[in-house]
């Protein structure tokens, strides 16, 4: 059987928010997911069923603005990935502790999954699986032309947007949603140089990832121009002592459309492929 849960999650820094969880009577792991940009825990919730019906105790972490979040950026409230990375996420891997203590998986959709791994690069003896979909390395050079050749022009306009209107309206622009212009720069910065850092993280970042053991099991979709497969073999590339597995998945497997998000709804053949190295 398992148990429906809302985990509720307080930082240092007056954030509160809840980790949306399925937590099988007897699991096998723990898995802390984070979302892609702009997308809410609740959206994951087909995908947590899926793996607690396989013995998987599932914690989606909800972004800082987003859902049950108790902030929302604005011109006078801004974070970056300091904030995510040094308050929320340590904040929701204490919570999941008090739940159990089976082994650890960290994984995530696109920026969920660069972030996965920078935050595991942090804590290295922590986790030892890495679920990774539909995500990548932002940079430019690991897109296909013609289409990557124009991202440097959109790494420089976005940020610069959100600084103008003191934050980004995503949804207007079909890329994330209302997004703080800090964390706006931060991605866009790795976008440019495909090197993670963080206004106001000291350490380093690309460092840590290095440092990680352990096996990733990753996965794209066919059809998905925001994170192709070369995008995500340049996020591997980053953990050089993690033996990853990539899958690529098209339409008839997926039963769906094998985009960025249609496999949320439908997350079967993820779920399938994710498990493909764990049993």
């Amino acid at each position: 059987m398992t148990r429906s849960v809302r985990v509720p999650v307080a930082t240092t820094d007056g954030h509160h928010f809840e980790l949306i969880a399925r937590i099988p009577a007897q699991p096998r792991a723990q898995l802390l997911w984070l979302p892609a940009l702009g997308v809410s825990a609740r959206n994951y919730e087909p995908f947590a069923d899926a793996l607690a019906a396989r013995g998987i105790a599932v914690f989606l972490h909800e972004w800082r603005g987003n859902g049950s979040s108790s902030l929302r950026p604005s011109r006078e409230r801004d974070w970056g990935y300091r904030e995510i990375l040094e308050q929320d996420l340590p904040a929701s891997l204490a919570a999941i502790r008090l739940h159990g203590n089976a082994p650890l998986i960290i994984g995530g959709h696109s920026l969920g999954g660069q972030l996965a791994c920078v935050f595991a690069g942090q804590h290295p003896d922590l986790f030892a699986r890495f679920w990774l979909v539909a995500t990548g390395t932002p940079y430019w050079r690991t897109f296909p032309a013609p289409r990557g050749w124009l991202l440097p022009l959109v790494y420089r306009f976005l940020p610069w947007l959100a600084q103008r209107q003191g934050v980004l309206h995503g949804r207007r622009l079909g890329f994330g949603g209302t997004e703080a212009r800090g964390l706006i720069a931060d991605w866009a910065r790795v976008g440019r140089c495909n090197h993670y850092a963080g206004v106001g993280i000291s350490a380093d970042l690309e460092a840590g990832m290095r440092r990680l053991h352990g096996q990733a099991s990753a996965v794209v979709l066919a059809d998905d121009w925001f994170a192709p497969a070369s995008s995500m073999q340049g996020l591997l590339a980053k953990l050089p002592q993690v033996a990853a597995t990539l899958s690529v998945l098209p339409a008839d497997t997926l039963g769906t459309r094998a985009d960025h998000f249609a496999w949320m709804k439908s997350p079967d053949a993820v779920v399938k492929a994710l498990f493909h190295s764990f049993e």
